[in-house]
C-alpha cells in the first residue's frame, strides 16, 4: 500500500489557488490567457527541484524560501508562488504588475491582497 507522501509523488503539480489568478484577469484581461496557460503548463508536470522549475520555465526567478517568480505576458505581470516539492504542490501567493513587483522585496515580504 502507498503511503500518501508517495501517492502525491505520482501525481502532477497541483495549483492553489485558480480563483487568485481569476481575479487577476478579471481586473486585467490582458493577463487572462498568459496565465491560463501558465496554469495549463504547471499542472502538467513534474518539479523536484528549483532546476526542474528552470526547464521548463528559463526565465523563471528561483528565490528564498522555495519562492519563484514567473514573467507572464512578456513580463507586464510577476507570478510570485512557492513550491512545495515533496507534495508537488504550487501555492499562489500573488500576481503583480511589473512596475508593483519592482517595489518589494520580494524574498521577504507577504502579501495581503
Amino acid at each position: 500500500m502507498l503511503l500518501y507522501s508517495q501517492l502525491l509523488l505520482l501525481l502532477n503539480m497541483r495549483i492553489i489557488a485558480k480563483s487568485t489568478l481569476r481575479e487577476f484577469w478579471l481586473v486585467r484581461p490582458s493577463a487572462e490567457f498568459p496565465l491560463l496557460d501558465w496554469y495549463n503548463v504547471v499542472k502538467q508536470v513534474e518539479w523536484n527541484t528549483p532546476n526542474d522549475v528552470k526547464h521548463t520555465y528559463g526565465n523563471v526567478s528561483i528565490v528564498a524560501n522555495d519562492r519563484a517568480v514567473f514573467n507572464i505576458k512578456g513580463n507586464d505581470y510577476r507570478l510570485v508562488t512557492e513550491i512545495n516539492y515533496e507534495y508537488q504542490t504550487v501555492y499562489i501567493d500573488w500576481i503583480v504588475t511589473h512596475k508593483a513587483y519592482d517595489k518589494i522585496d520580494v524574498k521577504t515580504v507577504e502579501y495581503d491582497g
